[in-house]
């Protein structure tokens, strides 16, 4: 670790908790302009619109008092290329209205993508942005690096009282929030046409509607993203550890139990139906509800899908959350990835500028700027209030996802091991290998699977 990274991570021990407050890559050099907010009158400063560190918790701190020199501090945020204008737009106008701030600091907003944000951020904390946006997979590594400052107090409950369940989890390890979600729209449910499918409440339900039309479901069993559908939604788990190098510590999976055997099952049954009712998705399956010729019934897809399938549907256009599936007698909700985009706030020596950083971060994932990455560039909302909105609401495929996205975890990080045991995995119960197999062969299947994966 270097010396830097070593500071960031005692600065983060120290201010890991914002305490009272009352009231996937882009280019990394394009930059905005600099926020310039008029100076604001220190008669103005309001305590209760601070926080304070963590080594002051039940104490509000006092705001900033005015500078009358005109230098201020630069806050560095780092987002998107596609979302840098916006965002730099709309924090000079929120700057503009903060009083007891803007006479303090400025903002300046650079694109940086996600993926890139979070190796730069694991390089040099220190070096970093003052406030970053990030993939939820990346969470564990940010917070072992030390680069990233809990939030507390009302930034806390902002975040669990205006979030979806799932953007909560994203941005939680071990029972502590640790960022800000900003979106919840990456992940899978269901596409289907109403005039094959009339009732997507279940799985066999849905392949035998589209049997009898002559068409089929299409889900990829091929894929470790798209099976843990069937493994997480019967309560079996499997996730990595890593360090803040990026290496494996551990993998937990108990797929080799009678969690993992009830998935399993259930994909070897809707494997039985390939070709009456059931399908493979191939790359571009969407294609396949075109109506001259298509042989699509269903789709299990994510939003990406969304113009295609309307386009070739029209009225007959169906989403929903993913339906259910039974092993056995018992019931069992389908789940999947939940992909969020998450916002973090980088630990900070002065308390102040900590403050006013947690303050910038709980603006850019509020309502207000999460409609406004809706409305101009599609991206879907965690905040439950923009995620009621009449516009959202019209996104059927957003709709669907907020639907199905209550029963699916955060995505962790995987090796590439893991997607390539899957997909050989699923591969072989594509092709009838467990067709006729006993509990004791596909339990021994499991084990071996996960042997090779760990």
């Amino acid at each position: 670790m270097t010396t830097r990274r070593k500071t960031l991570s005692i600065i983060a021990a120290v201010s890991v908790m914002i305490a009272s407050f009352a009231g996937c890559g882009g280019s990394n050099t394009a930059t905005t302009t600099t926020t310039q907010a008029p100076a604001a009158n220190a008669d103005n400063a309001k305590a209760e619109d601070t926080a304070a560190p963590a080594d002051t918790a039940d104490t509000a701190a006092p705001a900033p008092a005015n500078t009358d020199s005109g230098s201020k501090q630069t806050i560095t945020v780092w987002a998107p290329e596609e979302v840098v204008e916006i965002t730099q737009s709309k924090l000079d106008t929120w700057l503009a209205g903060q009083t007891d701030w803007n006479g303090k600091y400025s903002i300046t907003v650079s694109a940086m993508g996600e993926g890139d944000a979070t190796t730069q951020m694991l390089t040099d904390v220190e070096a970093g942005a003052d406030v970053f946006g990030f993939a939820q997979d990346q969470l564990a590594r940010l917070v072992a690096a030390g680069a990233l400052s809990k939030p507390g107090g009302k930034f806390l409950e902002n975040i669990n009282n205006n979030n979806d369940a799932g953007s909560i989890g994203a941005v939680t390890l071990n029972g502590d929030v640790y960022a800000y979600p900003e979106t919840s729209d990456n992940g899978y449910f269901l596409y289907y046409d109403k005039s094959v499918v009339s009732d997507p409440s279940t799985l066999e339900g849905i392949i035998t509607q589209c049997a009898a039309a002559g068409k089929n479901i299409y889900f990829d069993l091929q894929s470790g993203w798209y099976d843990v559908a069937f493994f997480f939604g019967t309560g079996a788990q499997c996730y990595y550890n890593y360090d803040t190098e990026g290496n494996v510590i551990d993998c937990v999976c108990d797929y080799s139990s009678d969690k993992g055997l009830a998935a399993m099952k259930a994909m070897v049954e809707t494997a039985k139906n390939k070709g009456k009712g059931y399908e493979q998705a191939p790359d571009g399956a969407a294609s396949l509800f075109n109506p001259d010729g298509g042989t699509a019934g269903a789709l299990v897809s994510g939003t990406w899908d969304y113009a295609t399938v309307k386009g070739f549907l029209g009225d007959n256009f169906g989403a929903s959350k993913l339906p259910t599936f039974t092993v056995d007698g018992k019931s069992y909700q389908m789940s999947g990835f939940g992909g969020f985009k998450l916002i973090g706030v980088k630990p900070q020596t002065d308390s102040d500028k900590l403050t006013f950083c947690h303050l910038v971060a709980d603006y850019i994932t509020s309502e207000e700027m999460q409609l406004v990455r809706f409305e101009e560039k599609g991206w879907g909302p965690s905040n439950k209030n923009a995620q009621a909105s009449d516009e959202v609401k019209a996104n059927e495929a957003l709709a669907a996802l907020a639907e199905q996205l209550v029963f699916c975890p955060g995505q962790g990080q995987y090796p590439n091991a893991y997607w390539d045991l899957t997909k050989a995995f699923g591969t072989d119960i594509n092709s009838g290998m467990y067709a006729d197999a006993d509990d004791a062969t596909l339990l021994a299947a499991l084990e071996s699977s996960i042997k090779a994966a760990k």
